[in-house]
């Protein structure tokens, strides 16, 4: 592998947080658990985490070879495609849900006056003209991201309890309801969304330059943004109270709206917009990578190729809803629960342990 092509374990792991941010700032995450959201977005990292830990241990087994290769590998040519082709299905439904959140908001916010098809063709264009040049300019790009999203981050965090928006009482009582709602509002849809879906990075890893250091520094940096996400998401409650938040479309950026610091600080919705922006296209091209990877791995076929089929593949599966709110509650309720963890957690685990019976077997 060439310098030119292999990846920094620094990138790797800004990519990750970038990747993990992405639109998660966009809801309001474990809003069932109402103002104990912070417990359910705790517990769901938690599991995360484990469901992490399984995905490096697959890596470490076979660390040479990506997601697409293991499954080719261990569940033969046929089953492994198939695997294969699925993966590429889901990854590709991924940005399709990206791409949908990017326009939708976009109306929202920005251009209501211009047709949603439109600015959706305008941003898979140029996502797609990214995913040309490879995988090496998306961690680049994120790298050179980075620094405006934490600062920006850290700006929003600072500034609402400095205009006296922060209302720490909204937080209690503590469990009011006991771990039940907890547990239901984090399992298993905050797993699903946003930590599980770091199985992506399966088909990234082999493409690290060294493998020494790689779990330490994957694992800190998936630490470091669940609890900044986890303080983020709290910020809902903090601000809006636990039943506004629950209700609210946008919940974070109507919060944001409502920073007016000495007439200097004001505005800064539009800043929040530009960062939630940054992370759905961050994300959507990284899935969009992974897409177009697995096909090429699949055919043989110059992942340049690939790229158009799959930014129309894409385009078509983000008019699966109709409107906006049956967007959000197919998202939220069936594929979150029901579709994304037999990607995320079901297939993986199913490939660890084929790997382990085989090594067993021939060490016998």
């Amino acid at each position: 592998m060439s310098q030119r092509t292999s990846i920094r374990l620094s990138e790797l792991a800004i990519c990750i947080s970038l990747f993990e941010v992405g639109s998660t700032t966009l809801f309001f995450i474990g809003g069932e658990a109402k103002q104990d959201a912070w417990l359910a977005m705790l517990v769901g990292a938690l599991a995360g985490l484990f469901v992490l830990l399984m995905h490096l241990s697959i890596h470490h087994q076979e660390p040479l070879l990506d997601l697409f290769l293991l499954f080719r590998r261990y569940m033969g040519k046929y089953l492994g495609t198939f695997v294969n082709l699925l993966f590429v299905g889901y990854f590709s439904y991924e940005a399709s849900r990206n791409l949908r959140d990017f326009g939708e908001i976009t109306v929202m916010t920005l251009l209501n006056q211009t047709s949603l098809w439109i600015i959706m063709l305008i941003v898979i264009l140029v996502v797609s003209n990214s995913i040309r040049y490879g995988y090496r300019v998306m961690f680049l790009m994120c790298v050179i991201f980075f620094p405006i999203v934490l600062v920006s981050y850290a700006l929003i965090s600072i500034l609402i309890p400095v205009t006296g928006l922060f209302h720490f009482e909204f937080m209690f009582p503590v469990l009011e309801s006991g771990w039940k709602p907890v547990l239901n509002a984090a399992l298993p849809e905050i797993v699903s969304f946003p930590f599980g879906q770091t199985v992506l990075f399966l088909v990234f890893y082999p493409y690290a330059r060294t493998g020494k250091g790689l779990n330490r520094a994957v694992i800190i940096s998936y630490v470091l943004t669940a609890l900044s996400l986890t303080f983020i998401n709290q910020l809902n409650i903090f601000v809006l109270g636990p039943k506004i938040a629950l209700y609210s479309t946008l919940p974070l950026l109507e919060t944001v709206q409502l920073i007016d610091l000495a007439e200097v600080f004001e505005r800064l919705d539009a800043l929040f917009t530009l960062l939630l922006f940054l992370g759905l296209g961050v994300k959507m091209g990284a899935f969009f990578n992974g897409a177009v990877i697995g096909l090429e791995k699949i055919t043989g076929i110059s992942y340049k190729k690939w790229v158009a089929p799959v930014a129309i593949l894409t385009f078509g599966l983000a008019f699966l809803s109709p409107n906006y709110t049956h967007h959000i509650v197919t998202g939220r309720r069936i594929v979150l629960n029901y579709l994304f963890p037999v990607f995320q957690i079901l297939l993986p685990l199913l490939l660890l342990i084929i790997i382990l019976i085989r090594k067993r077997t021939k060490q016998d």
